[in-house]
Formats: C-alpha cells, structure tokens, sequence
C-alpha cells in the first residue's frame, strides 16, 4: 500500500470513527432485504426522506416473499411520495424473482445481483459489499467526490476509470469492506457540505433536470391520481391534475409501456 493510500485510509476512517451515520437503521440492520430496500430508496433521494419510507416497508414486507405476494398497486402506493415510481415496481419485481427463484434469499454476489430487475452495476456491488461484507468495486457521489478530493485536488474532468485502480488498492487486505465503504460514504458526504462540491469536477458531473414542468411532474401526477383517488378515464384524469390532455396522453403511455399503469375499456388503473 502506497504512503498516498495509507494516508487516505487514515483521514476517512478517522472521520467514520467520530462522525460516521452509524444509526442509519440499514445499518444497524444490515441484512440483505433490508439493504436492497435501502439501496432502491437512496437512489437520488436524500436519507432523510428514505428512512420513514424504509421503516415502514419493513414493517410491511420484512422478507421478499411479503412484498411478492403483495399486488404491484400497493407497494406503489407506499412507494407513493418517493419520486422516480419505476424503482418501487423494480424493487417489487425483484422481491418476485428472488420469492421465486433464489428461495426468498437475495442474492450475494454483483454478478447474480445485478441480473435482478432494476440493478445496476453500483447496486450490485453495494448490495454484496453491505449485505454479504464482499470486497466489491463500485462508485456513487460521495464516492466519487472523497477520492477526487484527496487524489485530484488540481484536476479537471476526473474519469471513473483512474477511480477505480484507487478502489480497489484501498480495498487491498481490508478485513471489512463493509465498514470501510461506510466510512468512505459518509467522508464524501461531508465534504460536499464543507466545501464546493468536487464532483463538479468529474467527468460525469451533470446538472439534474428540473422537476417542475417536466415529464417525470406529470407521470407523477398521474400515478399518485390512480393510487389515492382510483382508476379512472383520460378526461377525469385530466380534471384530477390539471395536465394538458397531449402531454396526458404521451405520459400514460410511457407509463403505460413501463407496466406502471394498465388500460382495460379506456379507464387506467395502477399496476
């Protein structure tokens, strides 16, 4: 190990020891359902929102097969408020293939991991890596902005590429990676409060979209009418959320298309 990576080590686990989110409840309760709910939830939202929602599905669907046998309307509905209502229909098709064809068991390795509806390469590894303590290689925002911080401080335009070779030296002969991915989290999640951001110095640093007036408002809208107020035809839908009936209609059928939504004789209904 590098006298660069030893002093890396140093300074992030040196912050976990102090300041880490050590009652973040995925955490306390690191099993491998309750941190794939964490995992499909933290996808650009922030933790406070996440933990209320997380409880209360846990509370719901302790297990995989709880949520499978669940109608897809439900956990929409408790999804409802989350944002981004594609990855509450993932994550409940994922409670059916591992209910169906992993024993009720959630995978343990990135490989089998990220052949599950809805996971990604990032999701893979932090699944296997926070479930299972596997010594996985993966990258997100405070990811990123810690190893640029500290690596990169005069640099532009940092690619993930040069990212990972300093993953995976910093993993070398780590006893627990889950700790030390914990750690390196919530080292970059400071950073970003402290300082200017330093992944607007990554190469893959993007302004998000804005919400208001966009496409994601009105499938929202749409969603959240079917989940709280019932079924209903275009025209009452239309009167339910105000969204003018040509954006209407191209909503409904990407929503539609992504099985959030079905029609049967011109009346939508969700799931």
């Amino acid at each position: 190990m590098t006298s660069e990576i030893a002093a890396f080590r140093k300074a992030v686990l040196g912050y976990y020891e102090t300041s880490g989110r050590n009652t973040l409840p995925w955490r306390l309760n690191a099993a491998p359902w309750p941190v794939l709910v964490s995992e499909f939830m933290l996808q650009q939202t922030q933790i406070e929102r996440v933990i209320p929602y997380w409880k209360r599905w846990m509370g719901l669907w302790p297990e995989p097969g709880d949520l499978a046998d669940a109608p897809l309307a439900d956990a929409l509905r408790e999804w409802n408020g989350l944002g981004y209502n594609r990855r509450g229909r993932f994550l409940w098709e994922c409670a059916r293939r591992i209910a169906g064809e992993y024993g009720g068991v959630v995978p343990d390795t990135p490989e089998k991991l990220i052949t599950l509806p809805g996971v990604g390469s990032y999701t893979a590894g932090a699944v296997a890596c926070f479930a299972y303590d596997y010594p996985a290689v993966f990258i997100e925002t405070n990811i990123r902005a810690a190893l640029i911080h500290f690596f990169f401080a005069d640099r532009e335009r940092v690619h993930d590429t040069e990212l990972v070779g300093i993953l995976e030296e910093s993993l070398c002969g780590e006893d627990n990676p889950r700790v030390w991915y914990w750690a390196l989290m919530d080292y970059g999640a400071a950073l970003k409060k402290a300082a200017p951001n330093p992944n607007r110095r990554s190469a893959h640093y993007t302004r998000q979209s804005r919400f208001e007036g966009s496409f994601r408002q009105w499938r929202g809208a749409i969603l959240r009418s079917l989940v709280a107020e019932g079924p209903a035809s275009a025209n009452n839908l239309a009167e339910r959320t105000g969204i003018e009936p040509d954006r209407l209609y191209d909503a409904l059928a990407a929503l539609e298309k992504d099985f959030m939504v079905a029609c049967d004789g011109g009346v939508y209904s969700a799931g």
